[in-house]
């Protein structure tokens, strides 16, 4: 009868270790998928500038004790997606007005956290000199995505030459144009085929990723170029619930550093601005 006491009681103790030592497997599972590794990140990045300035600020996040690793994409979509879905921590390739429109076409919850780059968008022409030169009429190549597109038809209405209905908003497109001073014709193009397509019409609006990368510098090649005081700064974005983590306003603060912010100027030479 002894016998089978202990061999009750031992029993008992190893289930009950196990039972706690199962719920503390599950406690750490729950703490590790709520936070972010303290010591070490993983930021996704669009290939060019975005890459080169998290690069440099990687190097002061590891001064600082915090290990960042970089993954670059060459397209706009994958870096949110693959942040959605947890195989990154970050990512630093967007402004706001892109990531409204994300959010609500794919449903998910990321959020800004930190300013980073304006990249200025221009208004280029291999035929013309100045803006004032372009002949009535000429064509006009403009972005073919909503964010884009609009973004362009606000440089040209800031600097006067087209006017915008009343209420339009960031998602503005040609149908939004009321007034049309040179009777520009618009002709809606790849964003990224602009610069190869650039001798094909009068004019057209190019990106700053997709002008640098045909070796077109924005501040001395362009007829026009977009004010730094445009809603379309772009940020370090992250899931919705870890905006406040500290891991996260660590490599915020190693991405707003002086280190940075020279490296900007002195790189890009006003193509690319710091926001912060």
């Amino acid at each position: 009868m002894k016998k089978k006491n202990k061999f009750l009681v031992g029993l008992a103790s190893l289930t009950l270790v196990a039972a706690l030592a199962g719920c503390g497997s599950k406690e750490d599972s729950k703490s590790q998928a709520e936070g972010i590794d303290e010591k070490k990140i993983v930021v996704g990045v669009t290939s060019g500038p975005h890459e080169q300035i998290a690069e440099v600020a990687a190097k002061v996040a590891k001064e600082n004790g915090l290990e960042v690793e970089l993954k670059s994409f060459s397209d706009y979509v994958l870096p949110n997606t693959s942040l959605a879905e947890g195989d990154l921590d970050a990512n630093s390739y967007q402004h706001e007005p892109f990531l409204d429109t994300f959010n609500k076409d794919h449903d998910t919850d990321l959020v800004p956290v930190g300013k980073t780059i304006l990249n200025p968008m221009g208004i280029y022409s291999e035929k013309y000199k100045s803006f004032d030169d372009i002949p009535d009429g000429a064509t006009f190549g403009l972005p073919n995505d909503p964010t884009n597109g609009a973004r362009a038809l606000f440089v040209l209405q800031e600097a006067g030459y087209i006017k915008l209905k009343e209420g339009a908003d960031l998602t503005a497109s040609i149908r939004d144009v009321e007034e049309n001073k040179k009777n520009l014709k618009f002709i809606e193009l790849e964003a990224a085929q602009i610069p190869k397509q650039l001798s094909e019409v009068d004019v057209a609006a190019i990106n700053t990723n997709f002008a640098l990368e045909a070796g077109i510098n924005p501040k001395d090649d362009s007829i026009l170029l977009e004010s730094t005081d445009s809603p379309y700064v772009n940020y370090i974005v992250v899931r919705a619930e870890n905006e406040n983590d500290p891991t996260i306003k660590k490599f915020v603060e190693a991405y707003q550093s002086d280190e940075v912010r020279q490296f900007i100027e002195e790189e890009f030479k006003g193509s690319v601005i710091p926001s912060w």
